[in-house]
């Protein structure tokens, strides 16, 4: 047996077969290091676009934000003038009671002159 390893043949076997090992590890680093290059540009761009969506997110929220407030200002402006015409609106209706009240045909079954004229002005 040792007789065979240490034959001239035997020995170019062994040094093929370091070759080969040598040629398979250099192929296997190449490969592996390639893997790792096409993997990290791989996670970069994945967070590439998480960042963007990340972005886009937030300038969304932010413009949703801006058009409540603006809806909300809207409102308490449309809300401010129904108050304010339905105030108008209850003094015309107390104005026209207390001219109904002192009416003196009041008691009529027809409508005088004045009660038409009170008529017309709620229209």
């Amino acid at each position: 047996m040792i007789a065979a390893l240490t034959s001239k043949w035997a020995a170019y076997a062994i040094g093929a077969l370091v070759a080969v090992g040598l040629v398979l590890l250099a192929v296997n680093a190449i490969y592996n290091r390639g893997y790792e290059a096409a993997a990290e540009k791989g996670r970069a761009e994945v967070a590439e676009l998480k960042a963007a969506a990340v972005d886009a997110r937030d300038k969304e929220e932010s413009r949703q934000y801006a058009a409540n407030e603006a809806a909300k200002a809207r409102e308490g402006i449309r809300i401010a003038e129904i108050e304010a015409e339905n105030q108008s609106l209850e003094q015309k209706i107390e104005e026209l009671q207390r001219a109904a009240k002192q009416d003196p045909d009041a008691g009529r079954t027809a409508l005088s002159a004045p009660g038409v004229r009170r008529i017309n002005k709620i229209r």
